[in-house]
């Protein structure tokens, strides 16, 4: 017996409704006018890629940040309104924020 069955013992007058689909609407990032800036910066005797220079909500830029992680499979983290990778990964980043739509100047190196 499964679960529909064990309901409709214990409850026999409830009417199941139809269930509703729910749509996963995607997340529509704001794409700036003025280009991102990417740069290549040593911490700690590390290699470090810093992405500063977005002019839309911190929720976009950590949904932004979160992204950019995944594909490159590496760490990194949001903080004080820019997003550090570790590793030199410049030119990844930049490939992938222009198929987004986002201008990116490229700093240093």
């Amino acid at each position: 017996m499964d679960l529909q069955d064990q309901l409709k013992n214990l409850f026999p007058d409830h009417e199941m409704s139809p269930e509703e689909e729910i749509e996963a609407a995607a997340h529509q990032l704001y794409v700036q006018k003025e280009p991102m800036i990417c740069k290549f910066e040593k911490r700690k005797g590390k290699a470090t890629t810093v992405i500063e220079g977005y002019e839309g909500s911190d929720e976009d830029f950590k949904i932004l940040a979160k992204e950019i992680k995944i594909k490159l499979s590496v760490g990194g983290t949001f903080k004080d309104d820019s997003i550090i990778i570790q590793g030199d990964y410049r030119d990844k980043i930049m490939v992938i924020l222009k198929e987004k739509g986002f201008k990116v100047k490229r700093v240093g190196g």
